[in-house]
């Protein structure tokens, strides 16, 4: 019973710091949006994943809300939607491919062992570039408070898998989601809010069941660029 005792004891501090973590840090991380893309542009006003996460932050009396991706062509400009602000940012992996290249496993798994290699990444947001996560940081944070913000802000990543099985492919946004939790909180919480990040849009995305269902079909559309509505 010993071990039993101490192994409950472990998991009420590390329960209770996050709590208090995330309480008094910048971002709540909420989890992965969606999984594959509805519409393009995919992060736009009145896009219904654009709507969801807006009701995510009205939830938690949040003004503003951040998704995170990688980095494809987009500037990943700021928006409203409704009375909430949507901050985009973006990931530069100066050692990798593109967004619309396919996931590199190895170097995910790398990411999720060993954490975030300081150097490799850039960042972007409203078309700037920026060279350090302090520096993304502080820009985002800067934004979330000329619009309001007051406490941590929702985090998202944004999930859209552009080719394989979305259940098992992450989609986009799943390194810079695990970056940041890892930078802001430590490693054991990346690795718990990754894991119960994984869960969310089984829980709270209406469009899940659509989604999954037609996953294969929405990529082959979206990739001969039969979304377009702009």
């Amino acid at each position: 019973m010993k071990w039993q005792v101490i192994l409950i004891a472990v998991l009420a501090i590390f329960g209770a710091y996050l709590v208090i973590s995330t309480a008094v840090g910048p971002f709540e991380p909420v989890g992965r949006l969606a999984f594959v893309k509805l519409a393009n542009p995919d992060m736009y006003p009145g896009h219904p994943h654009s709507k969801l996460l807006a009701q995510y932050a009205e939830e938690r009396g949040s003004k503003c809300a951040l998704v995170v991706h990688f980095a494809g062509d987009s500037n990943y400009r700021h928006y409203k939607e409704g009375n909430v602000t949507i901050i985009e940012l973006a990931l530069i992996d100066t050692e990798g491919t593109g967004a619309a290249d396919p996931t590199d496993y190895l170097d995910s798994l790398n990411l999720f062992l060993y954490g975030p290699d300081e150097g490799r990444y850039k960042f972007r947001a409203d078309g700037i570039e920026f060279n350090s996560w302090s520096e993304a940081r502080e820009y985002v944070l800067e934004l979330a408070a000329e619009n309001g913000q007051q406490g941590p802000m929702p985090m998202v990543w944004h999930g859209t898998a552009r080719s394989g099985n979305p259940i098992f492919t992450q989609g986009c946004g799943f390194p810079l989601y695990f970056y940041i939790t890892w930078q802001e909180y430590g490693r054991f919480a990346a690795y718990y809010y990754i894991v119960t990040g994984m869960t969310t849009p089984y829980i709270s995305l209406p469009y899940r069941n659509y989604e999954l269902l037609h996953s294969s079909e929405l990529q082959y559309y979206y990739t001969h660029a039969m979304l377009n509505y702009q």
